[in-house]
């Protein structure tokens, strides 16, 4: 059986934000708890990690089938994607192996700068017993690649404050859109018609200059026509059954350890 877990649905100040608590969230909706953005996908017995969380350590806790991955998927360097990089050492030590982590270009640039301790090389491995331990692989928009047989396609995302990547997840069974205002033409093209899942994400919404709002976010459902489609990724400004009630029945609000199996 497939799996696909909303680890964390929030924006970078999660929900409710230190300053700002609980918006217009509804604090007695244990779903509009959110913390930072990270999703689990299984497909075909290949396990993927799409970003790393400030809270991953206790996101992998309330999931404890999350323990052994076959690659991390990063999406933007952005903090409240990728400084739960740290966490990955508890799965090195289960893997005793480095972890495979895949970014464009200006994210890896950027991990290597942040964490240069953590990114071994292939002709000289860390020893993941003592600290976290990656094999950086740099992948290109539209250049397709391979985990273990899985097919992922890289796409680009626009009008970002850093180089947002989205992937293509066995050829449109899962659609993962990341932070960005829209899709690059290139990358529209890339996408199947009909997708069974479209993941996308919805700050606040309304639109802002680095972030798409429900409007575009549905231009976007109406013109890709997936099956299902979650929202995640929202910020306090986005109440779930707020979201809900605005959108069709097949486009429905993420929350934490939110899990679907499919065929």
């Amino acid at each position: 059986m497939n799996k696909l877990i909303i680890l964390g649905s929030g924006a970078a100040p999660g929900v409710p934000s230190v300053a700002n608590g609980w918006g217009v969230c509804n604090p007695d909706n244990p779903r509009n708890r959110r913390r930072r953005t990270g999703t689990y996908i299984e497909i075909n017995g290949v396990k993927l990690l799409i970003d790393t969380s400030p809270d991953l350590r206790a996101q992998l806790l309330d999931n404890e089938d999350i323990r052994f991955l076959d690659g991390v998927l990063y999406t933007h360097s952005h903090a409240d994607h990728l400084h739960g990089i740290d966490d990955l050492r508890d799965l090195n030590r289960l893997l005793l192996k480095p972890m495979e982590a895949y970014a464009n270009e200006d994210t890896s640039a950027v991990i290597k700068q942040r964490f240069p301790y953590l990114v071994a090389d292939r002709n000289c491995m860390n020893n993941p017993i003592f600290k976290p331990s990656i094999i950086l692989n740099t992948i290109c928009e539209g250049e397709e690649f391979f985990i273990k047989g899985l097919s992922i396609m890289p796409i680009g995302l626009k009008d970002h404050p850093v180089a947002s990547t989205g992937y293509i997840i066995n050829r449109g069974e899962v659609v993962y859109i990341a932070d960005c205002r829209s899709i690059s033409p290139e990358g529209l093209k890339l996408i199947p018609p009909h997708p069974k899942f479209l993941i996308m994400p919805l700050t606040t919404l309304v639109p802002q200059p680095a972030h798409m709002g429900l409007e575009e976010l549905l231009d976007y459902v109406k013109l890709l026509k997936p099956e299902t489609t979650i929202i995640n990724h929202m910020a306090i400004e986005c109440d779930y059954d707020d979201v809900n009630d605005r959108t069709p029945q097949n486009v429905i609000a993420a929350y934490d350890n939110m899990r679907i199996e499919f065929e």
